[in-house]
């Protein structure tokens, strides 16, 4: 009796600790689990694995990054790699590389502060940066630079970029440092994704992360793509974008195109982005993460299947793969990505990412030790070589929305110069809200100055406003408000402030209305 109770006990219990020794071995083992073991030097490979598995895959798409939009790359398109690609980018295109170095700036104020270095010391750290932005994160920058903090610099209404991608794209860290905490790697992209973005645009950052952090406990990836999702809203139009994903990829499972044009058929909308709306160009989030996850799914596994796949469903097909191809390298580890993928990243390991002072190699090490610190801060702790994970299910986010009750209806072109020949542009809309496009610009031979003008609606002043000349701290649209009456307006721009020699450039207005115009993806 005694010896039959002792058999149980020790087959229970090599059953208990093989699970937790073995964690990818099966997802049902360990799925209700409170705690996950993994070795340091697995735990150093996966991290590894996800930088730079990001790098590749960026590296990869570089070429392509919208050159083809609303359209995928056909299988005839040959994209280049050999174990000069990623010298050459680092060399002489350094930029390409925004979302790695976006990351690292993240990464770079937690080892710098600590962990509970607040929001508003990452949102200082990225505007006073010397690399150029664009879109939602150049909006936060111009935001935070007069004052605007996070999550205020990110709201929909203070940046109409706030769907955009921007955070997905550099969302990588908090995954990377939340090894099987989904929860943790979703409260951290909750805090600084804000800072740029709000609603699905800071859905898009939280999956992409909870991705990230369940790749280190699970090696099913359909799994990972489905349970990350929970993190999100099911009224979020990006969970019903990804779910669609996901339905069409069970009723397509070997045809990735098929599931790329359903998913141009019913989500290729932009509602938000000034630089997208009624264009083939869409950096919005979603469709963005759709690519993701169809690559993830259809490349079963397989990195450059993966990779080429998030590259060739087009749009902003660097970061997508770049995204697509940390999360696998993270679920099989550095180990595992094959040689023909990793040719040529020995010369670049120990380089700096432009604007920073950190390269793979550094990142590889912090990495390491901010999941060790995440790690024992959330219910885990370190013994000897093992690394004692308390694991995590998904909980769901609130509901954010934004541009909710309005609609854009029209593009105008005006094409009108404020300057000191020209001090006043002014034109007739109809609805209830616009965005209008420009930039200020300078003769070569001056120095960067601050223009202003004043933008009026109907006789009332609605904001004086500053346009940098410089690049870097530019404003990305001149002018936008959503709530207006509905109907009939009066605007007119007036110059305040354009000495000889500099122009702002007044190209368009969107337009926006409370009333659907009857587009079935609205």
């Amino acid at each position: 009796m005694k010896s039959s109770l002792f058999l149980t006990c020790f087959i229970v219990f090599s059953f208990l600790l093989f699970s937790c020794q073995n964690p990818q071995s099966s997802q049902s083992l360990f799925e209700d689990a409170q705690e996950i073991s993994l070795s340091k030097t697995s735990l150093q490979d996966k991290i590894k694995g996800g930088w730079a598995g990001q790098v590749i895959g960026c590296t990869y798409g570089g070429p392509t990054e919208f050159r083809f939009n609303g359209t995928m790359i056909g299988d005839h398109i040959p994209i280049p790699w050999d174990e000069n690609q990623m010298k050459w980018w680092y060399e002489n295109v350094p930029g390409l590389y925004d979302d790695v170095y976006m990351d690292l700036t993240f990464v770079d104020v937690f080892e710098k502060y600590g962990i509970d270095a607040p929001d508003s010391l990452h949102a200082l750290a990225f505007a006073h940066a010397e690399y150029q932005l664009w879109h939602a994160n150049q909006a936060a920058r111009y935001n935070i630079l007069s004052g605007i903090m996070p999550p205020a610099s990110g709201f929909w209404k203070n940046n109409p970029h706030s769907d955009d991608i921007d955070f997905q794209i550099e969302a990588d860290f908090a995954g990377l440092m939340a090894p099987g905490m989904v929860n943790t790697a979703a409260d951290i992209g909750n805090r600084i994704g804000h800072i740029m973005n709000y609603g699905d645009g800071v859905y898009g950052g939280i999956y992409v992360a909870g991705m990230y952090a369940l790749a280190f406990v699970h090696d099913d990836m359909e799994f990972i793509v489905e349970e990350a999702l929970k993190t999100i809203p099911k009224e979020s139009e990006f969970h019903q974008c990804i779910t669609d994903v996901i339905q069409w990829y069970s009723q397509y499972p070997d045809d990735w195109k098929r599931n790329w044009f359903e998913v141009q058929k019913k989500w290729s909308f932009d509602k938000g982005c000034p630089d997208g709306v009624f264009k083939a160009f869409n950096i919005d989030a979603k469709i963005n993460a759709a690519y993701i996850v169809i690559g993830l799914l259809y490349g079963k596994g397989d990195y450059g299947k993966t990779i080429d796949i998030a590259t060739r469903c087009g749009q902003d097909s660097d970061c997508n793969p770049a995204n697509a191809g940390g999360i696998l390298g993270t679920m099989i580890g550095y180990s595992k990505i094959p040689d023909y993928w990793k040719q040529g990243i020995d010369k670049v390991e120990d380089m700096n990412f432009k604007y920073t002072d950190m390269s793979l190699n550094k990142v590889y090490e912090i990495g390491l030790k901010h999941a060790l610190e995440i790690t024992a801060r959330n219910g885990g702790r370190i013994e000897g070589d093992q690394v004692i994970i308390s694991y995590q299910k998904p909980k769901t986010l609130p509901l954010e929305v934004g541009f909710e009750g309005i609609y854009p209806t029209k593009r105008m072109n005006l094409a009108k110069n404020l300057n000191t020949a020209n001090q006043e542009v002014a034109f007739k809309i109809q609805g209830k809200g616009l965005v209008i496009t420009g930039e200020a610009v300078k003769e070569a031979s001056l120095s960067h100055d601050n223009l202003l003008l004043n933008v009026w609606i109907d006789g009332k002043l609605m904001e004086e406003v500053r346009m940098p000349t410089n690049f870097q701290s530019r404003k990305h649209e001149i002018f936008w408000f959503y709530d207006l009456e509905e109907g009939d307006h009066e605007v007119r721009l007036q110059a305040k402030q354009i000495p000889q020699g500099y122009q702002v450039n007044v190209r368009e207005a969107l337009l926006f209305s409370s009333i659907n115009p009857g587009n079935q993806n609205y």
